[in-house]
This record gives C-alpha cells, structure tokens and sequence, in this order.
C-alpha cells in the first residue's frame, strides 16, 4: 500500500513539475489575459441585448394557438406576440446596438486592457485605434450613408481579437522606435497627447485598412472573410463535440495540478459560444429556429456547478460522515449553484487528489455529450441567449433558450454527476475516516 502511495506522489509530482509552469505561463500570458477581460467587458452589452430579444421573442408558437381553448396565460402570451410582431424594428433596435455590435465592441475592450497590461500611459486612445481599424475592415458605408451591421457582431469576434492585439502592437511599435513628433516641453500635456496619438492611428489605418484593400483587390476577398477561412481549421476543433471535450479536459487537467483551468481555456470556448449564441440570436429575430449546436449553453453545461460538475459532489459532501467534508459541503452549496467552486476544489482538496480528480474529469466530459445529443434531438431548447454569468444554474438553463426544458435536463445531469462521483467520494470518505481514526489513536 505504501509502495502505490509512493508510485502516485511520484506521478502527481511530476505533472506538476511539467504542467503547472505551462498553465502558469499560459494563465498570466497578456495576450491570453486581454481577449478574456475585453470580451468580459462587453458581456453587460450581452445580456441587455438579450433581454430585448427575449421581449420580441415571446415563447409562444401561435401557429398552435387556439383562442377558443386557451387559458388566460396562453390568451396573455398570445397578445405579447402580436405586440412583438407589431412593434419589431422597435423592441430589436437596442439589440442591434449592444449584441449586433458586440465585435465592435469587443475590439475597444481587448485593446484597451492588453494596453493596461502593457501599462502604457492612455490605454483608451489604444481601445479607440482598434475599433477605427476595426470598423474600416469590417464593414461598408452605402450611396445613402447606411453602415452594414453584418459584421459588427459576433460574426466580427474574430477579426476583433486579431486587430485588437494586433493593434496595439503597431502602436507600441512606433513608441519603441520613438517616431514621435518633437515638441517643446511649453505644449500642455493633452496637446502632446493628441498630436502624438496622429501617428499610430495611421499607421494603423495604413496596415489594416491598407491589407484589406490589397485582399480585396488580389483575392476579391476582404479582410474578414479571409480571417475567418485561415481561422476555420481552429475554430472546427472547437466546434466540433471531439474538440470541444479536449479543450474542456484540458482545462479540467490544469485544475487538478493548482492552475486556474478555465481561465486558460475561456477565449477559446467563450468567443466560440458568443459567436453560435449570436448566429442562433440572428436566426431567432428572423423568426427561424436556432441551429448552431456548440453555443454558449455548452460552456455552462461544461462547468456546471463549477469546473468538473463539482455540485454534484458538494451534494454528497452535504450528507457525508466526515465532519470536515459536511460543513466544507454546506458551506460551497450557494456558491456551487453559481457555479463557483474554488472551495471545493482547494478545500477538499480535488487539486493533487486522483482519487476525486478522476470524476471531475469524467462528469463534464458526459456532460457535454449528452448536451450535445439533446440539442441535436431537439430534447431541449438550443441557446440563443447570452445570460448572465455567475447565477444560478436554473436560472442560467431557462435564460439560455426560454425552455423549461433545459432546466429539468440539467437537474438530471447533476443526478448523474452525483452516481459519478459516488465510488470515488466513497473511497476518499473511507479514506478519511481511517486517517481520523488512526490520528485518535495516536493522541
């Protein structure tokens, strides 16, 4: 026994020699850093947008309306959907201009925080450069002055990545070789300011305004559709059920060695499911059904309760026999609804632990799937709605699709993530209470 105790330190040691510098690098990496918190600063444009689209949206299929039969719930249902319809372009317009806008948005907040981090001295002139390359490359201005929103959404998220890094690059480029206009040290500081914010504003019109002139004319391609062929291979991994399973086992990995996981892995899945979520979004105000299976919905799901499906094991925690796991248990429950579970994962502890490390690798993995299967058998709604993050999971189930549907399914999946993690608590409580006992023994 002691001997495999032995071999499994061995292990774990080693994989945390091996990984945790990676995570670690990867975690703090400010590129990484500055596409997670610009495209946070725009989730609030998000979830108003949503809210406007749920008011147009009523959840009603009046085709199966019958007002002869219906009570006076449905007869109220059926009157807000003949409102909606009446008053469309109305109810839509905040939508169009906080979710149709979000890659516009989101080009400003990934540059202004990389700039924060480089700690350069006006990171909003920064944020203000990229969203004017950004709109130039994205899109186009009519005879009557009429912008297109086509890709000012979340089809623009990732071209808005791109030039909002990229962006600040060139500008800290140009400050590096100290191409600045001189002045004499009489001009006040916002003078100063303005006049040496001239040269990296063109330059950055020249490269990017520049390269999509140069695509366009070559390729007959412009910049954001050329992005978006180069990007098709990385954005079907995480498309793709296969893909997605690794990217979220990937970060589940990096907890179970001390490394915050899912911020290493959120760009990739949260631009992936704001950018299904708006396409699905898009198809809804058409009046269309939502087809885009890997939305936003699949992350929540993929952390539900937490990284791992850990609500499933703070359920069983709740009613334990060990002291410590009981109150660690009832303590984590609110925050474990919200899906906050950095107790459980470094009280408990899950991190180094592989006898739990095994099921909170597993339980999302099944998780995903069976997600996925439903969306696709039409069991359950399809998200087309940004919700709130940080509430509780029902709360966040029945926002995502307006179905009461997606609210008892993942109830379910936390009843399979509790039989997942039953064996295994089982053996950790074992374990447990023959280390109390042996500590009695020797007191």
């Amino acid at each position: 026994m002691d001997k495999q105790n032995t071999q499994k330190d061995s292990l774990i040691t080693k994989l945390d020699k091996v990984l945790t510098p990676i995570g670690q690098k990867l975690g703090n990496q400010k590129h990484l850093q500055a596409i997670s918190n610009g495209m946070l600063f725009g989730l609030p444009f998000l979830v108003i947008g949503s809210f406007f689209l749920i008011v147009a949206n009523p959840p009603i299929v009046i085709d199966k309306y019958n007002p002869a039969t219906a009570n006076i719930f449905m007869k109220w249902l059926a009157g807000w959907k003949y409102w909606a319809v009446a008053h469309y372009s109305e109810i839509t317009l905040p939508y169009n201009m906080t979710m149709g806008i979000f890659g516009m948005i989101s080009a400003f907040g990934i540059a202004h925080q990389l700039s924060s981090g480089y700690r350069r001295e006006h990171p909003e002139t920064d944020g203000m450069i990229s969203l004017v390359a950004y709109l130039m490359c994205t899109t186009t201005v009519d005879a009557k002055s009429r912008i297109s929103l086509n890709n000012l959404g979340t089809n623009g998220l990732f071209v808005a990545i791109i030039i909002g890094l990229l962006s600040v690059e060139v500008s800290r480029w140009i400050d590096r070789k100290n191409i600045k206009i001189k002045l004499p040290d009489s001009i006040p500081p916002m003078v100063a300011h303005f006049i040496n914010s001239l040269l990296p504003l063109l330059a950055n019109i020249f490269v990017f305004y520049g390269l999509n002139l140069i695509l366009v004319g070559i390729t007959h391609t412009d910049f954001t559709s050329f992005i978006m062929k180069c990007l098709t291979p990385a954005t079907s991994l995480a498309n793709s059920l296969w893909g997605y399973i690794l990217i979220v086992t990937l970060g589940n990995l990096l907890w179970l060695i001390g490394v915050n996981g899912s911020n290493v892995i959120f760009p990739i899945v949260f631009a992936t499911g704001i950018a299904a979520t708006g396409a699905n979004a898009a198809l809804v105000a058409k009046g269309m059904q939502p087809t885009n299976v890997m939305n936003l919905q699949m992350f929540r799901i993929a952390v539900l309760g937490g990284s791992g499906n850990s609500l499933a094991l703070v359920i069983l925690m709740m009613r334990s026999k060990v002291e410590k796991y009981r109150a660690l248990g009832r303590l984590s429950f609110i925050p474990g609804l919200c899906s906050i579970n950095e107790p459980i994962i470094f009280g408990t502890p899950i991190c180094f632990n592989p006898i739990l490390g095994i099921p909170f690798l597993i339980a999302p993995i099944v998780n995903v799937i069976l997600t996925y299967v439903a969306q696709n058998l039409h069991w359950i709604g399809m998200g087309y709605i940004v919700d709130p993050s940080f509430t509780p999971f029902f709360f966040q189930a029945y926002m995502s699709s307006m179905d009461w549907r997606n609210v008892v399914f993942e109830c379910l999946l936390i009843v399979i993530g509790i039989f997942i993690y039953l064996p295994f608590f089982k053996v950790a409580e074992k374990n447990e209470l023959a280390k109390q006992t042996a500590q009695v023994s020797e007191n």
